[in-house]
């Protein structure tokens, strides 16, 4: 029972954004929540089952996806086909660092480049949880408020289970308030399949759709980062970077033969890993059945829909909040900064691409990256993300020449 209601928390923090993707797209959302499921089945069976991570649809396809929209009538099958291609490319980024090592990746990785990347990720997240806490403040208020006092006052399974606490609770307050909107619960039938649908190939598309994965890999690492960080374990090492990607690669073609939108390792669950201190990577996995389940049932999907934005924005506030705050931690216990200007620039830099690029095409209209299609750049983390390894590479470079030298002497003895 208890693993249940873990289970169920991390169900109510994918399905936000899970859903979100294919109504934007046109995706089947039925569709996406089946791939979310059993895209983190075959996540956890690449990754030795040791990493806790839930994968959901990927925000970053979404531009890309509405073009070949565009361009193709309406057929999304031909998106399908530009995600399988995705995916592939992930498996060959598994096989480069499976034939270079983990090492000669993880050194491009230290805690100043690494640390400012997951602050990144949570305070990019922060202003969409907010947009829809707006909706109705003083329920996203009392939400965020029950979430908090629970974590911090709280003790045992009550502290464990505090985030569908709040959830409760501010759905009761809402359907007080009359914000609860139950046609989608009441309209839907009790099973119903989802609508699978094969791919199509077009050069067109896939040339439009695969380099977004320039962006996501940058994501990917950043996401199972945080993720070791939160649980206390060394993912990038074992059970290793490249069968996360290997994971990550064959959930988004599953993705894409089947009709659903790319998948991705979602900060929200690992956000909810670090409230509840419950890291057993089985709990995800019952997640992913309930998740397959859930795509099958269309009355519990109606629910699940019609809880209030304003819920979800208080729930998401605390969540994402949780995010920035491992990445701050990181840097902090590393003390990677202490006596030293370089790292220093490095945190900062990634903070200011990271945030401003993010910030001004959301707020100001202004697009500023590296173009990696006709409507796609490399901006926010990605951005940033790269910024930084190359910063630290030529700032560092003693450490890397003496690790290299290191290395050498080692061998020849």
């Amino acid at each position: 029972m208890k693993k249940a209601a873990l289970s169920l928390q991390h169900l109510l923090a994918m399905f936000g954004a899970t859903v979100l993707v294919p109504l934007l797209t046109g995706f089947d959302p039925s569709v996406a929540i089946f791939c979310a499921g059993v895209g983190t089945l075959i996540f956890h069976f690449c990754s030795d089952w040791k990493v806790p991570v839930f994968l959901g649809s990927s925000f970053a396809f979404i531009g890309v996806i509405n073009q070949v929209s565009e361009a193709f009538n309406g057929d999304l099958a031909y998106a399908q086909g530009g995600i399988i291609v995705a995916g592939f490319l992930y498996l060959v980024m598994s096989l480069v660092i499976k034939l270079i090592g983990v090492e000669k990746v993880k050194r491009y990785f230290p805690p100043q480049v690494t640390g400012a990347m997951i602050a990144v990720i949570g305070l990019n997240l922060i202003p969409s949880a907010i947009n829809m806490a707006t909706t109705y403040l003083p329920v996203a208020i009392l939400t965020l408020g029950i979430a908090i006092c629970i974590n911090q006052f709280a003790k045992g399974s009550i502290k464990q289970f505090g985030v569908i606490i709040a959830v409760f609770i501010g759905l009761v307050v809402s359907f007080a308030l009359n914000l609860v909107d139950t046609t989608a619960a009441s309209g839907a039938s009790w099973f119903a399949i989802p609508s699978f649908r094969l791919p199509k190939f077009s050069m067109d598309a896939i040339f439009i759709i695969a380099p977004v994965v320039l962006a996501t890999f940058m994501e990917h690492i950043g996401d199972v980062t945080t993720n070791g960080t939160v649980v206390g374990k060394n993912f990038i090492e074992d059970p290793g970077l490249n069968k996360t990607l290997l994971g990550d690669g064959l959930a988004t073609i599953f993705a894409g033969f089947v009709g659903g939108p790319a998948n991705t390792t979602y900060g929200e669950n690992t956000a909810l890993l670090a409230i509840t201190k419950n890291y057993d990577p089985r709990v995800l996995e019952l997640t992913a059945v309930f998740a397959i389940v859930l795509s099958c049932i269309g009355k519990f999907g109606g629910f699940l829909q019609s809880i209030p934005q304003a819920v979800m924005g208080g729930i998401s506030i605390y969540l994402f909040s949780m995010i920035t705050y491992v990445g701050v931690k990181s840097i902090r216990d590393s003390k990677c900064y202490k006596d030293n200007t370089k790292n220093i620039v490095i945190i900062a830099t990634v903070l200011i691409i990271g945030l401003g690029t993010s910030y001004l095409s959301t707020y100001a209209g202004i697009n500023i990256g590296i173009p990696i299609s006709k409507t796609s750049s490399l901006t926010g983390l990605s951005l940033a993300a790269i910024v930084g390894v190359i910063l630290n590479r030529i700032l560092n470079k003693d450490e890397f020449k003496n690790q290299d030298d290191f290395n050498l002497e080692t061998v020849n003895s």
